[in-house]
């Protein structure tokens, strides 16, 4: 069962066939939200609104542990992550998707194994690659077909939040090689591999990263909700797509 977990802008899924709300309690306490279940191009999946039903949760609050956890337990086999980023790389604009393949974690303070504790034996996973090779393909395959076009690589920065970063500090990410900015990559992708669940992303430009553009300008929060209501509908219909495919 394909495990869709939503971030800003896309709290639920309006074309779910929804069947069940399901709360769960984790060793890692409690996820982010009830687990939407149902189904989806008739086919079943787990919905999970990363920030909360209401959107209240901020990036370095999030429960990550236990939302993972959460759609595990819940028999997710795959994870499609949504995610609303800012645009560094010049060729990215406000509503364009990006499948990222790349992951430079600057977040600090956050719980990012589940392989701690005083009875717990250190546990190195492999990271080479964070973000699953067959699950990006798909979501890559399903824009095709309905014709969207999408940027199939990126690398992705994962920044601590909730505050938007400074234009000196995108000019650092830029010169680490960094694409596009968000707040919730991480610990995300790396608890996903713990617990062997393939996981890949897919990421709105919601604007310009401090800086960028061609304005200039401070980022507006109206533009950027004006950005994600459409683009959201185009995650929608690329996930409905993709799940004909996914086992």
């Amino acid at each position: 069962m394909l495990a869709i977990i939503g971030g800003s802008g896309l709290t639920r899924l309006a074309t779910l066939e929804l069947l069940e709300r399901k709360r769960l309690t984790t060793p890692y306490g409690e996820p982010s939200a009830a687990l939407s279940m149902g189904r989806l191009g008739g086919r079943p999946v787990a919905f999970l609104a990363r920030h909360g039903d209401e959107h209240t949760l901020a990036p370095h609050r999030v429960n990550y542990r236990a939302n993972l956890w959460a759609l595990r337990e819940c028999a997710a086999t795959a994870i499609v992550a949504v995610a609303a980023v800012g645009g560094i790389r010049s060729d990215l604009r406000p509503g364009d998707l990006v499948i990222p393949h790349q992951i430079i974690d600057y977040t600090w303070g956050r719980h990012s194994t589940y392989h701690e504790g005083p009875d717990s034996v250190v546990t190195h996973v492999d990271f080479t690659e964070p973000y699953d090779p067959q699950l990006r393909r798909q979501i890559g395959d399903a824009a095709a077909a309905l014709g969207m076009r999408v940027s199939d690589a990126a690398v992705y920065a994962a920044t601590q939040g909730p505050r938007l970063e400074t234009a000196a500090e995108i000019n650092r990410l830029e010169r680490d090689g960094a694409d596009v900015v968000g707040m919730t990559g991480m610990p995300e992708a790396v608890l996903a591999r713990e617990l062997g669940l393939p996981y890949a992303a897919i990421n709105v430009i919601a604007n310009h990263a401090a800086g960028r553009g061609d304005s200039r300008q401070r980022v507006s929060m109206e533009a950027i909700h004006a950005v994600l209501e459409g683009a959201m509908q185009q995650v929608a219909a690329i996930i409905e797509r993709m799940l004909k495919s996914h086992d």
